[in-house]
C-alpha cells in the first residue's frame, strides 16, 4: 500500500510540474513566430520574416513566376535564394533568445 501511495504522490508532482511547465512552453512558442512586413512594389510582393528583431528570410512573390526566399543562414547578412513554399528558422535566430 506504501507503494502505491508513493507511486501516486510521484505522478501527482510530476504532473504539477509539468501542468506549472506549460505557460512557458507556450510562450517559447509564441516567441518563434516571425513578425512579417509586406511591402508591395510595382512587380512584385515582398515578406520580410523577423524573430526577436533579427531579419533571417525575405520571401519574393513576383507578379509572374514561382516565389523564393532569400535566407541568412549563419546570420552574417549574407542572404541566399532558396527555392520551395517553405522555409526553416536558421539555428542563429534561435540562439538570440
Amino acid at each position: 500500500m506504501n507503494v502505491l501511495r508513493s507511486l501516486t504522490a510521484l505522478l501527482l508532482a510530476v504532473g504539477l510540474s509539468l501542468t506549472a511547465a506549460l505557460p512557458a512552453l507556450a510562450q517559447s512558442d509564441e516567441a518563434l513566430a516571425p513578425d512579417i512586413t509586406i511591402r508591395q512594389e510595382e512587380e512584385r510582393t515582398i515578406h520580410e520574416y523577423r524573430v526577436n528583431g533579427e531579419l533571417y528570410a525575405i520571401e519574393i512573390r513576383p507578379s509572374a513566376g514561382p516565389s523564393y526566399y532569400l535566407v541568412d543562414h549563419d546570420g552574417d547578412g549574407n542572404f541566399e535564394r532558396q527555392e520551395g513554399d517553405r522555409i526553416a528558422v536558421p539555428e542563429w535566430v534561435l540562439k538570440t533568445f
